[in-house]
């Protein structure tokens, strides 16, 4: 009889144990707008996967792809709600919270990948990322991924900024994205990610404008003839852990969130710097137009807008980040 109540006793112990243990584990949301080909998609979920080995599986982080917990805006709004815990997000949405950041979002801001390099790393865009924290209430930028450089994808040949001239023009929901079309003439339409392909397909809009991996993934040069390397925008994505999440975070924890996330944006940024050199070959291939513009004209008259009215950011910001080397 003893044996068997010894028995029950650590039986009941372990259950209790493993209950513990069971809620001793957080989950996590990790929401985005990409394809689940893409790198930006792949990479999370690897990073999801190193949180979850680094912290012994305290940590479960469950990446949702596609616009699957909302669109762009719906997910930034998210990390306040309380809805997501984790996204990545353009820069130019996360500037309508604090507008310098924005800066690294705007056309023809890079001299070329290089640059934007090292303004990624830079001690501007952790003051950038430390301005957007402090106004958010407290959201985290933890890491920056290399988005491409956008491009223009139309119907009509485009060799030159006068060929743009009333062209509807679609582009993310985020006012800076319409600097460039508006520069040059066209029509800006703001169309949420998810809509893009039908919105291309049925003529509510003329053309687009997104890096090739991009292109590639979301498969717009089906309906579209021309590929128009204007290289307007070297974009980046930002990897945010919302307020709510990184305060309870211990700080040894928050060193493997830190870590594994930067980790992961090399990953993919390495991924899409590679994509990006082959891609023109195989659109060329798959019977798509692919002009090589000279931007230089597309870059004067887009330059002119960069303190304008429509910056948010300051001139030192711009300063600053123009000196960069």
């Amino acid at each position: 009889m003893k044996l068997n109540i010894t028995k029950l006793t650590i039986a009941a112990a372990l259950s209790l144990i493993a209950l513990g243990t069971a809620h001793a584990q957080t989950k996590l949301k990790w929401a985005h707008v990409y394809e689940t080909s893409e790198p930006y998609h792949t990479a999370a979920v690897w990073a999801a996967g190193e949180i979850g080995k680094r912290t012994n599986n305290r940590y479960l982080v469950e990446v949702f792809p596609a616009s699957t917990l909302g669109k762009e805006t719906d997910i930034n709004q998210g990390l306040t709600l309380g809805t997501v815990d984790i996204i990545y997000t353009g820069q130019l949405f996360a500037g309508r919270t604090y507008g310098p950041l924005a800066i690294g979002g705007a056309p023809f801001m890079f001299r070329d990948f290089n640059h934007w390099k090292a303004f990624s790393t830079s001690p501007l865009f952790g003051e950038l990322a430390e301005g957007y924290r402090a106004k958010s209430g407290g959201h985290k930028v933890l890491a920056i991924t290399y988005y491409g450089e956008r491009h223009v994808t139309s119907n009509k040949a485009i060799n030159k900024p006068e060929d743009m001239k009333g062209v509807k023009i679609r582009v993310p929901d985020a006012p800076l994205y319409t600097m460039f079309p508006r520069a040059v003439g066209a029509n800006p339409t703001p169309i949420a990610f998810a809509e893009v392909y039908l919105a291309l397909q049925n003529g509510t809009v003329d053309a687009q404008e997104n890096p090739l991996p991009t292109i590639d993934a979301k498969k717009f040069y089906e309906v579209q003839k021309f590929i128009v390397l204007t290289g307007h925008i070297t974009d980046a994505l930002l990897s945010i852990v919302s307020s709510g999440t990184w305060n309870k975070l211990s700080d040894a924890d928050k060193v493997i969130f830190d870590a594994v996330m930067k980790e992961g944006a090399a990953r993919a940024t390495t991924q899409i710097v590679e994509m990006e050199k082959n891609l023109g070959a195989e659109f060329k291939k798959k019977g798509k137009e692919v002009v090589a513009v000279d931007r230089a004209p597309f870059r004067e008259a887009t330059m002119k807008l960069h303190n304008g009215p429509d910056a948010t950011w300051p001139k030192d910001v711009y300063d600053k980040l123009q000196a960069i080397k």
